[in-house]
């Protein structure tokens, strides 16, 4: 935290106005280089929110949205990208499947290769399938391989819980018990994320026990962003194969999946990502496991050259590509299509160290606020351990607080039963969105907390 907020602090020097104003938000949205895409969303209006009591809000103004890390909003892009798609098969039919920009035979493949520049993979070790939940169903079948001792999965005690309930469910097909195959890293004794030393210390005294590693690239609930790099550097000298849900880091942070070694990860598209609400997920498998075959098989992921041969031989598709069972759905791809050309002209690096900034400049403002003694932050301060996210321990009724920050037209998510997660996203969010909404909050926990 300390150099983000010393950056902060020099800008704020410079400009001569209080660091908590509404002219300095204004001054630091003047100097972003990436003010401009904001423009390539589409920005809900507080009159069209389902909650927002119009008598306390401008009807016409843009909401404050800060919950990019349940679903991104739309990209501009998207409608035209579906409609292309929509026309051809109006005017083409089945011909659609080998015709335009982004052949329905093909249409995952069109994507595949801005998908692995944003992930840090060589083109061939990524896939684009299923929901998130299938594909790391699909990974762990053929990459958790339980042998004697070596039979547990490492994850975190609060992870999501669909992944809580893959893993539960991996190990039970195994007819081995969750009880005593599931390890938990966590949170020391009043704590509220997981020490990187404690990972390691795991990793060394239960290595030999541990078949997979699957944690979160990014924690869901607390924003913690764990070491990828460190940690399968550590597992690997273990005999581990590790494996990351990268849900809430794919678009959130800078990933180099291949440079780090990493065996295989999945993740989703609709959060950071942006590409519309149960957009298709992705995989990577790492080229050195080109050869691992998935145990359950469907036509696509049959080598291209052959598969309409009909002949029932299965011949495999090298990495992942083996692993694809159905083919794809081409609106998925579409909207995944049009968000991934905003990332590449965006570019991750610079999205990467506005988000820092953005999010520092939340966590001053929150530490400022005329409410900071009515709440907790539960997220790392240190810019290299946290994305976007900050998650805000309320200390009272946080249901009735987020009930009316919706009134005034501001959205975030709550975990119940007191947990709100606030993520400003650098390509639509600027540093007057977060200024507006500590502004809200202050009000809301004002308003509430002191009934």
């Amino acid at each position: 935290m300390r150099s983000i907020y010393s950056e902060l602090l020099k800008l704020n020097e410079r400009s001569n106005v209080p660091l908590e104003s509404e002219e300095f938000a204004r001054i630091l949205d003047e100097k972003d280089e990436l003010r401009a895409f904001s423009e390539e969303f589409d920005y809900p209006k507080m009159k069209d929110l389902p909650y927002t009591d119009l008598e306390l809000v401008d009807p016409e103004a843009d909401c404050v949205y800060l919950c990019g890390n349940s679903l991104g909003l739309q990209p501009k892009g998207v409608r035209a990208c579906i409609n292309r798609e929509l026309d051809k098969w109006s005017k083409f039919g089945v011909y659609g499947h080998t015709l335009g920009e982004m052949p329905w035979a093909e249409c995952d493949e069109v994507i595949q290769g801005n998908m692995a520049i944003l992930v840090g993979a060589k083109e061939p070790e990524v896939t684009l399938m299923n929901g998130l939940t299938v594909t790391q169903h699909l990974l762990l079948l053929s990459f958790y391989q339980p042998s004697g001792k070596r039979n547990k999965i490492l994850l975190e005690s609060k992870a999501f819980p669909s992944d809580h309930y893959c893993i539960e469910s991996q190990i039970r097909l195994r007819n081995l018990d969750p009880k005593e195959c599931m390890l938990f890293v966590s949170p020391r004794e009043g704590e509220s994320y997981v020490r990187p030393e404690d990972i390691t210390a795991t990793l060394r005294s239960h290595g030999d026990e541990i078949a997979v590693v699957m944690l979160s690239g990014v924690q869901y609930y607390t924003g913690q962003l764990f070491d990828m790099e460190a940690i399968a550097r550590e597992a690997h000298q273990h005999g581990c194969i590790v494996g990351f849900d990268l849900a809430h880091t794919v678009g959130n942070v800078e990933l180099r999946l291949h440079d780090w070694d990493v065996d295989f990860a999945c993740w989703c598209s609709y959060k950071y990502l942006n590409a519309s609400a149960g957009g298709i997920a992705g995989a990577f498998i790492h080229e050195k496991h080109v050869d691992a075959k998935p145990v359950l098989t469907g036509w696509w992921g049959h080598e291209a050259p052959t598969r309409f041969k009909m002949d029932n031989e299965l011949r495999l598709a090298p990495g992942g590509a083996g692993f694809r069972i159905s083919n794809p759905p081409p609106l998925l791809c579409a909207t995944l299509e049009a968000s991934l050309k905003v990332f590449l002209d965006a570019r991750m690096s610079r999205v990467r160290a506005k988000s820092k900034l953005l999010t520092g400049y939340l966590e001053a403002l929150l530490i400022r606020s005329r409410c900071s003694d009515k709440l907790k932050i539960l997220t790392p301060n240190d810019p290299e351990q946290r994305g976007a996210q900050l998650s805000l321990f309320i200390l009272g009724d946080a249901e009735k607080v987020i009930n009316d920050l919706q009134r005034r037209g501001a959205v975030c998510d709550l975990r119940r039963p007191n947990v709100l997660r606030i993520a400003p996203m650098p390509l639509y969010n600027s540093f007057h969105d977060v200024f507006r909404f500590v502004t809200l909050l202050d009000e809301s926990l004002s308003t509430v907390l002191s009934q």
